[in-house]
């Protein structure tokens, strides 16, 4: 990895770190783990807002909808606005809209929550009949996933249907004792019955949703860091935009895995992760430094 994990700062991670604007925090295994919230994310947000660290929430997860969201954050006594939150439902609305503006029937494989998003957006969707044929085909995390639909969603697959898929994580965090299947393992299962891929796969990590925040709030990439808890979606997210990448220790990745993706970034010329610019054992410690670097 770039930086070693430790609380001891190096001349260049200093330097890297006093330049932090705006943090892109991930939620689930980064602020909190299903429905527990970490007991220092409320002292490590109020130190970062004391410090003038602005911050932003991004999730792959889009079985809920931004109104959800706000209310489980506000339940966990987090204070936040549409502003501060892009999900890849969002993502999912804006791409459609720029590259199929004629489309208005969709079929999602979606959750409720994640429909109504995309129907306060202007979207209908259609039903699980052959004869309501789709403009669109949305394949997301899907936690109330009906094997019929499942099969419904394969067939606009191999009829040539536009297919987009919300994200490419494998698994969702979870404090309890099961494997949550995502969309990336959804879209694999109809990859194998159909032959068909997505033809796009929103989400980190894409850097699009990083350049928004950019964009947004005139941020140059170094001003940026992207956090989350894996390498293959929030920290290479951050290396697609240019930003800085934290990887922390809270959720889904151990040390073991990126002991391994730091191994084959040196052995190879075109790895297919590179290694987070720092590891944390959690956001505390991450606000720690970021404290420190500016003393």
């Amino acid at each position: 990895m770039k930086e070693n994990h430790n609380k001891n700062l190096t001349p260049e991670l200093r330097e890297r770190l006093s330049k932090i604007r705006h943090l892109a925090l991930d939620m689930d295994g980064t602020i909190y783990l299903g429905s527990t919230l970490f007991p220092y994310t409320l002292k490590f947000l109020a130190d970062m807002k004391e410090a003038g660290i602005g911050y932003s929430f991004l999730t792959n997860n889009p079985s809920r909808s931004v109104a959800d969201y706000l209310k489980k954050l506000e339940g966990l006594g987090i204070q936040a606005d549409e502003e501060n939150m892009y999900t890849t439902s969002l993502a999912a609305i804006d791409y459609i809209k720029t590259h199929y503006p004629e489309a208005k029937r969709l079929f999602l494989l979606g959750t409720p929550s994640m429909i109504s998003q995309f129907e306060k957006a202007g979207f209908e969707s259609c039903a699980d009949d052959p004869d309501d044929v789709p403009d669109v085909l949305v394949v997301a995390f899907d936690m109330t996933l009906n094997y019929q639909r499942l099969c419904r969603a394969a067939w606009w697959a191999s009829q040539g249907v536009p297919y987009i898929a919300t994200n490419p994580d494998r698994v969702c965090p979870t404090d309890q004792k099961v494997v949550l299947v995502d969309c990336g393992s959804m879209c694999k299962c109809i990859e194998h019955a159909t032959g068909r891929q997505p033809d796009i796969t929103l989400g980190k990590p894409d850097p699009n949703m990083l350049y928004g925040i950019m964009e947004r709030l005139d941020l140059k990439p170094e001003e940026v860091a992207m956090v989350g808890d894996r390498i293959y979606t929030d920290t290479a997210t951050a290396h697609n935009a240019g930003a800085f990448g934290v990887l922390v220790l809270s959720g889904e990745t151990t040390l073991e895995v990126v002991d391994k993706v730091a191994e084959d970034a040196r052995n190879n010329p075109a790895p297919e992760f590179f290694p987070p610019d720092l590891v944390c054992r959690d956001v505390k410690e991450l606000g720690e430094l970021l404290i420190e670097s500016r003393k």
